[in-house]
């Protein structure tokens, strides 16, 4: 199998959905940013993959052929918030079994104005099996419905472990901190606890300011094969090390579980899949992109990705470690909560980020003694990516 490189990324500064352009426009700009960052040419791409959840079918196509219509395989990808690692991962697939040598992956998202809910109420919801749950386990009320849903997890994990739900609250001040560095994020001005606190509840621990805001965005990553970038002069820096998409347990349904409903066991077998593939340990790590799409879930996914032993997340915040002069530099980027969410485009910004930390390009977000980077996506639904990315010498 071939080793896959990342030879280019790109993606352009996230933007609320007022101020957006329409998809097209957006993925045409990130995919020739990623092109030339790898210094290909379109018409050297053999595949593509694009993600998006809001919008019509082939909507991948209308942005690629913006760039150029070359008649390559355009396929694409729906996996919730996952979308973006997922095709990712399809793109990954396809240079390391020899089947292309240079592969597009292209995410976007035009989003609207408000929670996310669903187009589609003449048909059965991909949501039933978890809303049985959730309604079992904490019944419902008029909340956004993924608000319940990670809001209720992180009240869970609070009360299992006899911790102050104020500590989420830390998390969001962390994200605009990370992302005052960030010109690609949309809210970069710094936030207290208190403002965190203060902000209007949504539900459990949740207030409105410690959950992500709908946003518009696009960015993409150009995948090649080892011995084609070596043939052509292209960037050997990057590589992805290992990759894992895993989906629903039968423990997500069975536990009556809220931590475990919004993908907790999902992104643990991942991330352990992905260690033990690349032979290397949580403790090897030094920065993670990871899905912040609430402050609950950012706690959480500590914990899942092995950065800090269940339980223990509060001493982890408390100490420091979740940040620079830490252990691990958790969202250098401000994560969903800062740079915003489209949700399309969110894995492949996570990606592009770390390429960046890799290539020592992160300016004043950079991470020191970077060598391996961590990225974990999540769709409830469900599916989760974790990737993990190494860099070259």
């Amino acid at each position: 199998m071939s080793r896959v490189l990342v030879a280019g990324v790109g993606m352009i500064p996230f933007t609320t959905p007022s101020r957006a352009q329409t998809y097209d426009l957006m993925g045409e700009q990130a995919v020739r940013r990623a092109l030339a960052d790898a210094g290909v040419d379109y018409a050297g791409a053999q595949q593509a993959y694009v993600g998006y959840v809001y919008g019509d079918s082939t909507a991948g196509q209308a942005a690629l052929y913006r760039v150029g219509t070359t008649g390559i395989p355009v396929v694409n990808v729906n996996n919730n918030c996952s979308t973006g690692s997922s095709a990712l991962f399809l793109a990954r697939q396809a240079i390391e079994h020899g089947v292309a040598d240079v592969v597009l992956a292209l995410g976007f998202e035009q989003m609207e104005r408000g929670a996310l809910g669903t187009k589609w109420a003449d048909r059965p919801s991909p949501f039933a099996s978890f809303d049985e749950v959730v309604h079992a386990v904490q019944g419902t009320d008029d909340a956004p419905f993924a608000a319940q849903y990670f809001g209720g997890a992180g009240r869970e994990y609070a009360e299992k472990y006899g911790m102050d739900p104020a500590v989420f609250a830390q998390i969001s001040v962390k994200a605009r901190r990370h992302a005052a560095n960030n010109p690609y994020a949309v809210f970069r001005d710094p936030i207290t606890v208190e403002q965190v606190l203060d902000s209007p509840r949504i539900y459990g621990p949740l207030t409105r300011l410690q959950c992500c805001p709908p946003t518009c965005g696009a960015a993409a990553a150009v995948l090649v094969s080892e011995d084609y970038a070596r043939k052509h002069g292209l960037r050997t820096d990057v590589a992805i090390a290992a990759q894992a998409m895993t989906t629903d347990f039968a423990s997500t349904f069975a536990d009556a579980s809220m931590t475990k409903i919004v993908g907790y066991d999902m992104a643990k077998a991942a991330a352990d899949q992905v260690y033990e593939a690349a032979g290397v340990s949580p403790t090897d790590i030094r920065v993670v992109e990871l899905h912040d799409c609430f402050t609950t879930n950012e706690l959480l996914t500590y914990e899942a990705l092995g950065l800090t032993p269940e339980g223990t997340a509060e001493k982890f915040i408390a100490d420091g470690d979740n940040t620079y002069g830490g252990r691990v530099v958790t969202n250098p980027s401000g994560g969903l909560l800062s740079k915003g969410h489209p949700l399309g485009a969110t894995g492949l910004a996570q990606c592009a980020e770390l390429v960046w930390q890799l290539r020592g390009q992160a300016e004043a977000r950079q991470v020191d003694g970077v060598d391996l980077a961590l990225q974990h996506n999540i769709g409830l639904g469900g599916a989760a990516v974790v990737t993990l990315y190494e860099k070259v010498s």
